[in-house]
């Protein structure tokens, strides 16, 4: 593979149970608080507590955010990208004279989570149609172009717990290759009843807040919310003196084709991940300033992640943030994404919530504390269920 034309960001936005928008979101990472608590939008029988990083109802009273004919997952998506438009200077003007794409990771945004439905059809009763029709317009990234009148490709990835870094990934690839002047990637993924009981059943939940990379880790709790960045073609930004945040210098993929939802103890597939996404930014393990970490919290991904850090990166500083998020599922990807792009431009990064005691088993530990980072490219990864690894290089923009 050949190295490829890094591809500017200039624009982010997140929302997520950190807080609405990215700064707010750094705050907390900075602050260390966390709350995760029971779900509130579901109800279980399991006759224990298992806390979710849910996003505050509070967030409904924000414009445009309680419209109930579309998804949570389409909601949270939109929120983050006014946040990351306003942030590129892009208004619809220029859109409407710019090739648009979208590309949007998720999981639960298109799964059929329709319970009440199901319950009702069971009983023999005449189900409310509002469910069904909610989903067939919320397709995340078609329900997001549609808004914003983008024309260019629009693509929604259901990968699992990688799709909103394969969403940017992918969209820098349209840049790339020409296909559009602008592109609106990045996860959106809501909580849900499935998903929630899922991963209960999988025994890889916490009843309390998670400890990712800790010692005394027992899973994870899950999260939602939103990841965008806008990416733009040079001549594009020219056009309308855009700054640039970060490139997007590297993605790379592979599959550990070792078991549904485990992954490969040594982290097979996610170094040809970090092999490929390196190779394509034209840069070695040294170049690396620092690792975001998928971290997780459980015992079979904290200690596949730690395999590799030991043998490809031992000594570079990891950073863990789903101590303050969840695991967003789908939107995972493209959160921690614009965390690390944030991390650079600020030259460190934050303590990872939730982390205290290291675990010797395990040979590296993240950041108890903040630390300063000098160097100018960071690695982003995302493990998933059926194997797959997804891997970011991202180096610090030049406009900060």
């Amino acid at each position: 593979m050949r190295k490829e034309v890094p591809v500017s960001v200039t624009g982010m936005g997140c929302v997520c149970a950190a807080g609405f928008c990215l700064e707010v979101c750094l705050e907390t990472l900075a602050s260390g608080k966390r709350g995760p608590a029971d779900p509130t939008r579901f109800t279980n029988d399991h006759g224990r507590s298992y806390p979710v990083f849910e996003i505050p109802q509070k967030f409904f009273m924000c414009e445009g955010m309680s419209d109930e004919s579309k998804s949570l997952t389409f909601r949270f998506a939109l929120h983050a990208t006014w946040q990351a438009l306003w942030q590129a200077r892009l208004n619809a003007t220029h859109l409407g004279k710019a090739r648009v794409g979208v590309c949007l990771g998720t999981s639960v945004g298109a799964s059929l989570n329709f319970l009440d439905f199901y319950r009702e059809h069971r009983a023999h009763t005449t189900p409310d149609l509002t469910p069904i029709h909610r989903y067939l317009t919320s397709n995340p990234a078609l329900a997001l172009a549609q808004k914003l009148g983008a024309t260019g490709p629009v693509q929604t990835i259901v990968n699992a717990c990688s799709s909103g870094a394969d969403a940017i990934g992918m969209g820098a690839a349209w840049i790339r290759q020409g296909l559009c002047d602008v592109v609106i990637a990045g996860g959106a993924d809501e909580l849900s009843e499935v998903t929630y009981n899922g991963f209960i059943r999988l025994m890889i939940a916490d009843q309390n807040a998670c400890k990712p990379f800790d010692a005394n880790r027992k899973g994870l709790n899950l999260g939602e919310g939103a990841g965008i960045v806008i990416l733009e073609s040079p001549a594009f930004m020219s056009k309308h003196k855009a700054c640039e945040h970060a490139t997007i210098c590297g993605y790379g993929t592979a599959a550990d084709a070792h078991h549904l939802t485990a992954p490969h103890p040594e982290g097979l597939g996610l170094k040809k991940a970090i092999a490929e996404a390196l190779q394509q930014a034209g840069l070695g393990t040294r170049d690396i300033a620092f690792i975001n970490a998928h971290g997780t919290g459980t015992l079979n991904n904290d200690r596949a992640e730690a395999a590799v850090f030991k043998e490809l990166f031992l000594g570079k500083p990891i950073v863990a943030t789903k101590g303050v998020t969840g695991h967003t599922l789908g939107a995972a990807g493209a959160i921690e994404a614009v965390f690390t792009i944030a991390h650079l431009a600020a030259g460190k990064i934050p303590a990872s919530p939730g982390f205290e005691r290291p675990d010797p088993e395990l040979g590296v530990a993240p950041t108890s504390r903040p630390k300063t980072i000098r160097g100018k490219v960071a690695m982003s990864q995302s493990l998933a269920f059926g194997g797959n690894n997804s891997v970011l290089i991202i180096r610090k923009g030049r406009d900060v």
